[in-house]
């Protein structure tokens, strides 16, 4: 198992690498390798080395930070309500933190250059709180049909609310940015906030990923070893909160990433979140970066939604595990 993990790690960060190379390189303007490492290491403010340091670096590094934070969300949620379906987006969490961004855009609620942060972390605080809730019993497939259902009607809800609010505001066509998702306000602000999220999430993750192993197993054998499994459920909500708010805060509401990235990884390497976690962090990095070059290259100069594609994949997968749900 272990050399099943560590040649899947190698693959999925040569894919990665290879990946960041050409989000760098590919766009309106294609540039060389020389090129990309002469704005990198050899910046003389061309528009060239602009276009490398300032567009391309901070978009590339987002997307990587996007991609392997929401399968990392997605692991975790899996984890804990013990079902492949859930995810952020399916359960309404990131929706959450749409509404609260489409709030500061109407409002002067929270502004400054992390407003968007701010509200997107109350949202998503408030949609995790309720699934929380939901969650608290003992899990079962009927169990979370009905967290399914109600993650299902608060994303309705949050979003149907988010459209309103942008119609009565006159931004429909941002609020249209934030639903399809993006990295075109791309930012090396951005960037720090994430990677410190990031890091952060991703340290708590692993040192939770052997409780979430034995709450996997069933509450039952948590509690037999001296695990809360109502505990580690609110911590693990704790940790996703923040991925989501972050993720939705320079991205939009990009979905299905953390629903088919770690059901994959998990086919491959087995249900050890130990694992599971980082390598979901890498191939959920990989399929972002890819989907954001797909994004930018189908239909030059013009950008399509970087959610479409993660859609593509996710909603067969999605319709794939609820055929497999016995109730």
């Amino acid at each position: 198992m272990k050399r099943k993990v560590a040649i899947l790690a190698a693959v999925g960060i040569l894919v990665l690498l290879a990946g960041m190379m050409l989000s760098v390189m590919l766009g309106a303007k294609e540039l060389s390798i020389q090129q990309v490492f002469h704005g990198i290491f050899g910046f003389e403010g061309s528009l060239d080395d602009q276009l490398v340091r300032d567009v391309r670096l901070p978009r590339m590094l987002l997307s990587v930070l996007v991609g392997g934070m929401l399968a990392i969300g997605g692991a975790l949620m899996q984890g804990i309500l013990r079902n492949p379906i859930a995810e952020p987006s399916v359960l309404g969490v990131t929706q959450g933190a749409t509404l609260a961004v489409a709030v500061s855009s109407v409002s002067s609620l929270a502004g400054g250059a992390y407003g968007n942060f701010v509200m997107a972390l109350a949202g998503a605080a408030v949609s995790g709180g309720l699934i929380l809730l939901f969650s608290m019993h003992r899990a079962s497939n009927q169990n979370f049909s009905r967290i399914l259902l109600a993650g299902t009607a608060m994303s309705m809800f949050f979003l149907s609310m988010a459209s309103v609010l942008a119609l009565v505001g006159n931004r429909s066509q941002e609020l249209a940015f934030w639903v399809a998702g993006g990295f075109r306000t791309s930012s090396w602000p951005a960037v720090a906030v994430l990677s410190f999220t990031g890091a952060a999430a991703m340290l708590v993750s692993v040192l939770l990923a052997g409780k979430i192993n034995l709450l996997a197993m069933g509450d039952e054998m948590a509690l037999a070893v001296g695990i809360l499994p109502e505990k580690v459920k609110r911590q693990t909500i704790m940790i996703v909160v923040p991925i989501c708010a972050v993720c939705v805060a320079v991205a939009g509401n990009i979905g299905f990433v953390g629903l088919f990235v770690p059901h994959i990884v998990r086919k491959i390497v087995g249900n050890d979140y130990r694992a599971l976690i980082p390598l979901s962090f890498v191939f959920g990095a990989a399929v972002m970066v890819f989907a954001d070059i797909a994004a930018r290259m189908l239909m030059a100069p013009y950008e399509l939604p970087v959610g479409l594609f993660c859609a593509f994949i996710g909603v067969p997968v999605f319709l794939m595990l609820v055929r497999k749900e016995k109730n």
